[in-house]
């Protein structure tokens, strides 16, 4: 979904909490559709008695309903990543509004992007992941936050408790009472810390891709177990089995004895690691990355050159990074080794994007960290109607810390796993009209109709995988070459 509005600016008389709301046109799927546009002015730390304003996009679609239930808030993943691309499926407007408030830092009159740290991604020396990189990212967010404080940002303002509270603005601004809540991945800890901090104004709250409550570090022991589950599932296969009888401890020797290059292209580890981690997101680009690693173990690097050329233009671009780095820091603990820690010697993958993006913070004195309050970084009780959506396969959110660290917080809460699925994305779109049913029984009865879902198999199968696709590259290059040596010669003649 697009939004067609203007620049976001604060009103040159405005006070905090002031909502303008305008008609507005909106790209969907299916064409434009109308909808209502405005702009919410917020305080830009509310900690601070003279902090100045800001100003934040909202975006209205109304129900079909003239009599509409409560409406529903969206809070996307990330953090980093705006909080108006999500079109909503059909059923939910039906008889709720659909209200998506842009999140400070990435929306708003203050974007916190960081070229310094997109250039520093790619790594120094051809290892992304090395102390010596960690240290060049290091200065690159001191440059960013030096750069960003000079332009009179109070980067400390940009957290997700302020987030809640420019949700909370919203909603008094629209004259809600209370609202349904529908958030993924990252959007769901910010959905926690809103439920705890004003459990009142909450009527139901979907969770899709649960995140974990204090911290946003993905363990590797935790990404390992994942990894063994579908190597697993991957063993009972017997054309996968004739690949590699263990996928796991195929992936763990490629990881520790990457080859450096596949002809003349290079191959970073580091960004390999990465770009694997960030793939096993979803199922089918999971299987893409068992096909590029089991090649590699059969003499075939192809896919991992490939993949490490991908980095370059994946990670950089992946998120607001300086939004990244306001959130992450809430939770940053400065006792702990995260360089030793994230990358265990004995580790299938290790965590390679927090090992490059947590690491740098060992290196920075100039990005602010400012913890947030302890009880906003642990679980807390909660008696809001809560849906928890997982996957059984998920390295980003595993479905077991779901299960054992929050639902017995959530008096009301039900958690349903999905077999053989991953993150948030996996969850949202494989089954479509089990998922909008899903949602729709549950905000609208609250009762979690997941009887449509039907068991759907991990498919390993890769048509088209990096491989291959590194091959039909090479040839491509060749190819022109090849022309323009011949319009050489034929211009030489």
């Amino acid at each position: 979904m697009k939004v067609l509005i203007a620049s976001v600016v604060v009103p040159s008389d405005a006070k905090a909490g002031d909502l303008t709301m305008k008609p507005c046109t909106i790209q969907t799927r299916a064409g434009e559709i109308s909808a209502e546009c405005g702009t919410l002015v917020v305080p830009e730390n509310r900690s601070k008695a003279d902090s100045r304003l800001i100003a934040v996009p909202v975006v209205r679609l109304r129900a079909a309903d003239a009599n509409p239930a409560e409406p529903i808030f969206w809070l996307t993943g990330g953090p980093g990543q705006s909080n108006l691309t999500y079109e909503p499926p059909k059923g939910l407007l039906s008889r709720h509004d659909f209200v998506l408030v842009g999140y400070r830092g990435v929306d708003g009159s203050v974007k916190l992007d960081c070229p310094e740290v997109n250039r520093a991604l790619k790594g120094v020396n051809n290892d992304t992941l090395s102390a010596e990189s960690r240290a060049n990212l290091g200065r690159a967010l001191n440059e960013s936050a030096r750069r960003l404080q000079a332009e009179s940002i109070d980067l400390s303002g940009y957290t997700a408790q302020e987030v809640v509270e420019d949700m909370e603005a919203a909603r008094a601004g629209l004259y809600y009472e209370r609202v349904n809540l529908y958030s993924a991945s990252y959007g769901t800890r910010v959905a926690q810390i809103y439920a705890y901090l004003h459990p009142d104004r909450i009527y139901r709250s979907a969770m899709v891709g649960v995140a974990p409550s204090g911290g946003f570090v993905w363990e590797p022991a935790s990404v390992d177990a994942q990894l063994e589950k579908l190597a697993q599932l991957w063993a009972q296969n017997a054309s996968r089995r004739a690949r590699t009888a263990d996928l796991a401890e195929t992936m763990r020797r490629v990881t520790h004895h990457m080859p450096r290059r596949w002809l003349f292209f290079t191959i970073d580890p580091g960004k390999v690691r990465c770009v694997s981690f960030v793939m096993l997101y979803e199922r089918k680009t999971a299987a893409m990355i068992f096909d590029a690693y089991t090649a590699a173990d059969h003499g075939d690097p192809s896919g991992l050159a490939l993949m490490s050329l991908a980095s370059d233009f994946v990670l950089p671009n992946l998120c607001a990074w300086g939004d990244f780095y306001a959130k992450i820091s809430t939770d940053y603990d400065a006792a702990r080794n995260y360089p030793a820690e994230l990358d265990p010697p004995d580790s299938i993958l290790g965590s390679p994007v927090e090992l490059a993006l947590l690491g740098a913070f060992s290196e920075s004195r100039d990005w602010p960290i400012q913890l947030l309050p302890a009880e906003l970084r642990q679980v807390q009780p909660s008696a809001v109607e809560t849906l928890l959506v997982s996957g059984s396969f998920d390295a980003a959110a595993p479905a077991e810390a779901v299960t054992q660290d929050l639902l017995p917080a959530l008096s009301h809460g039900k958690h349903v796993i999905l077999s053989e699925m991953g993150h948030a994305p996996d969850l949202m779109s494989l089954q479509p009209q089990a998922y909008e049913r899903l949602l729709t029984s549950f905000y609208d009865s609250g009762v979690a109709d997941d009887s449509l879902y039907t068991y759907l198999p991990m498919d390993f199968n890769v048509p088209l995988g990096f491989p291959a696709m590194a091959k039909i590259m090479l040839g491509t290059i060749l190819l022109v070459i090849s022309v323009l040596v011949w319009l050489i010669i034929q211009w030489g003649r």
